[in-house]
Parts: C-alpha cells; structure tokens; sequence
C-alpha cells in the first residue's frame, strides 16, 4: 500500500478514544463492535481486511487496532509492519486460533501490544482493551506535552499554558524593544530569573549585550558595591588588580538584580544615582563610566511594606516599578503541572533513554500537592523521580515524602532551605498563614470586615491593610 505523506498524530487531548476492529469474518468483527461499545462506551468502526484498515488509519486517529492476523490481500502481521515504519502512534492487539500462538508471539516481536487466542473470553478481552486504552492515553498525553513544549506554551524557554502566565507572556513582548525598568515579583522558585531571561531574549533585535545576574541578598554591602560598580587596583586592601563590575560587563545588554529588597540602605543611594544618571564610578576610582544597561530586579517580599517600615528608599522603588509582573505561584496555575512535568521528564532522562512516562496516580498526586516552593521544588522532585524510576515509569512510591504527604498525615507546607537566612523564612511563614487566617475569617463572616476583626483580635485598619496587603478579594466572599 502507498504511504501517506502526512504524518498520523495521536488522538489529541480532550478527544475521546477511538477503536478499529480488522476481522474478515462478518460475524466476529460484528460481535466484537458491539461488545466493545457496550462494555467501554467507545467508537469503534471496522474493516473487513488489512488493507481498508490502513485506510482507515491514515484517515483519523485511534488508540487501538485490534486485528486478526490471517486476512485476505493485507495481513495482519503486514498490517502491523506497517503501523510501525508509517509511525502510526496505535497500540495493537492481535486475535489468532489456539494453533497460531507461534505467529502471535512473532507479531509481539513486531510491535503488537498482545494477543488474544479465538474465541476471546469476553471478560478477559475488556479488561485487556481497558489496560492497553488507559496505557495509549499516557502515551498520547506525553506526545502532546512534548509537541506543546515546543509550540503555543513556550515562550523564549518559559513554558506554561495559564492565562496568567500568558499575559506575563504578552507584556514581555510589549516592552521587549524598550530600556524600561522592570520589577519581577513572585514567591521563591516560581521561575522569576526564568522571567527575567526571557526578557533579555525578547529584546535580542534591539539589545545585543549579555545577561548578568547579581544575587543581591548573597553579598554584604563591600562586595555588592564591588560586584556592581568594580573596583581599581589597590581601592581597598586585597584589591591587587582592576575589576570589571556587573553594570559594565551588562552594557548594551540586562542586569538582573535578584533579591533586590536585601540591598542595603545605603547601596540603595548609590544604584539609584546609577539608574537615574546612566553613569558611575568604580570603587576607588574618580573616571565616571556611561552605561546603557536594562535593569530587571526582581524580589519575594513586600516591596511596599518594606518602603513603609522605612527599610526600602520610596524614589528607588518607583524607579524599579516602572513595568512590574507579578509571577503567579505554581499552585495558583495547576495546568502548567502535567507541562512542567513532561518537560523535567525530557531534561532528567537517563543517556540514551526514553523519558520516563508519570503514571496517573503520581500524576494525581503532583496535582494535589501546592507547592510551596512552586517550579523549583517540582523540579527537584521530578529529577528524584527519573533517577529512582529505572523501568521507566514514575509511580507514587518515586515521589519525595513532601511531595506525597506521607508519613504521619500531616501537612509541611514550608521547606527548610539552609540557603535563606531565618528570619526571612519566618517572616513567610507568619505571612502565608496569616492570609490562610484572613481567608478563613471572611469566608465565616462573609466578607465582613468589621466581625472578621472581632475574631482576629485586630483593628478594622488592620484587617484593611492586611486584606489589601495580599491581595484579598472581599467580594468573592459575600458571594457565597
């Protein structure tokens, strides 16, 4: 048979599966038409041979072919040859005579999912239709994933399908040609250097330069200053040589400050004099060096808070401030999950081997876990999976304990990160639970600010500012 130039692709997600039953004789292929959609519920079509059954593929996708393998002018087993050199993504089951074993077992080799001798137990045939269909659902789902990575749902390396997400997508794009500031905020691991990338990227046509990362909350004051502006020889005890800083080595290019909210104060002075001016010194030096660099700052904390306790200059705030996006946490976009998954799956495959496929019940429990530590925790958690899953599928038992939420049944929501200082993580802590605490306050008092301070213990000031603070919307609960 002459081959279709254009590739078959896999039932997409969202459709539901489809059936093909090749059989010659009438009586059978009937008889198994009818078991199978009163059994499944599925669509099942038929062809008498081999040859319409090619047809039939070529025309619309299906997850399951089951044919015989003794048929006029297209057998069986060239029917399954041919699904394998045209890429035809359907799992096959082959049905013979209790004397044909030795042909089923060589059709296997070819490629067949299983077989099933005449006259079919009608009990063991649903159970094995039900476990091939659920195994071509997996199949297809990670195909799917693998083509999105690669199309609608990623942009300049950032992949996600949440509308949220999109509209970061769309607003990047808006100011890819431009030299303004931006300020990226977000919980830790929701991918806001990531952001920050896929803004240099963008703007690769207008700004050829480098992207240069500074982690701000890493260093003390001394070394920020030096790591920024560069230092000349002998500036400082241990300076023996000149040193280029992060704002020259930017030029022409994006910086991108991370933690931006644990500058000091009185480096706040210093880079806002650099941002409104566009020139500076290095440490030691009197020469003023001009500079065209885009700033991206990005930061977990309360940018406003911290102006109001007087820890973050308010002129330097508004001057980052000039574009914000706000990275939605990973528990706010649970679509992106399965994305996100196939994605790590691909990255953290063993040499020379397929990536591993997540079962539905791991899949379930990736679902259900919120995240606190958003795509970075995912990540980890999934490289974990590939490296434990050596048949090739990552099962529940694969996952992290956190992840689970085994053990003793009680939740963990915060993750212990020896990287971050402690009082930065209590104070995230405090925070996440005293929105938990408000949420659950208006939801009982339906939105009512007034009661919900009686229970609190707070002031209606107090509760305004903490609703506003994080973003609490009192309508959605006088609504219920």
């Amino acid at each position: 048979m002459a081959s279709s130039n254009t590739p078959a692709l896999p039932v997409p997600l969202g459709v539901p599966q489809r059936i093909l039953v090749v059989e010659d004789l009438e009586d059978q292929r009937a008889s198994l038409q009818e078991l199978l959609q009163l059994s499944l519920g599925v669509e099942v079509d038929t062809a008498e041979d081999g040859a319409k059954g090619l047809d039939l593929l070529r025309a619309r996708p299906y997850s399951l072919v089951i044919t015989d393998l003794r048929m006029p002018k297209v057998s069986g087993m060239k029917l399954i040859e041919t699904i394998q050199a045209e890429k035809i993504p359907a799992t096959v089951i082959v049905t013979t005579g209790h004397g044909s074993i030795k042909d089923a077992v060589e059709a296997m080799r070819q490629g067949a999912h299983d077989f099933l001798t005449k006259p079919a137990d009608p009990q063991h045939l649903i159970l094995l239709v039900k476990r091939a269909l659920r195994e071509r659902g997996l199949q297809d789902e990670v195909t799917a994933l693998r083509q999105q990575l690669q199309g609608r749902h990623a942009f300049q390396n950032v992949l996600s399908k949440s509308p949220r997400m999109h509209d970061v997508f769309e607003l990047v794009g808006h100011i890819a040609d431009t030299t303004s500031t931006v300020l990226i905020r977000g919980e830790t691991g929701t991918g806001k250097e990531q952001v920050a990338r896929a803004i240099h990227q963008a703007s690769a046509a207008h700004r050829t330069g480098s992207f240069v990362a500074v982690n701000c909350g890493a260093l003390n004051e001394n070394l920020l200053e030096s790591e920024l502006f560069g230092h000349e020889k002998g500036s400082y005890t241990g300076a023996d040589r000149k040193r280029v800083g992060r704002f020259e080595l930017a030029h022409g290019g994006t910086l991108f400050l991370d933690e931006i909210g644990d500058v000091p104060m009185s480096m706040q002075i210093k880079l806002l004099r650099v941002l409104q001016e566009r020139r500076f010194e290095r440490v030691g030096g009197g020469e003023p060096i001009d500079i065209d660099v885009r700033v991206v700052a990005a930061t977990h904390q309360d940018m406003e808070k911290l102006v109001r306790e007087n820890k973050f200059r308010e002129d330097l705030y508004y001057r980052l401030n000039v574009v914000r996006i706000d990275i939605p946490p990973l528990r706010d976009r649970p679509e992106d999950i399965p994305l996100l998954v196939a994605h790590f799956c691909q990255k953290f495959a063993r040499p020379g081997q397929k990536p591993p496929v997540v079962s539905p019940e791991a899949m379930e429990v990736l679902l259900k876990c919120p995240w606190p530590g958003n795509v970075r925790q995912l990540e980890n958690a999934i490289e974990r999976a590939c490296v434990t899953a050596r048949d090739g599928t990552v099962t529940p038992d694969k996952l992290p304990g956190d992840v689970g939420r085994k053990g003793d049944g009680k939740a963990h929501p915060f993750q212990v990160d020896l990287a971050r200082s402690l009082p930065d993580q209590m104070a995230e802590m405090v925070a996440e639970f005293e929105k938990r605490y408000l949420r659950k306050a208006m939801k009982r008092t339906r939105g009512h600010v007034g009661k919900c301070a009686e229970i609190s213990g707070l002031s209606r000031r107090s509760i305004t500012d903490k609703i506003a603070q994080y973003g609490i919307d009192k309508g959605e609960f006088k609504k219920e």
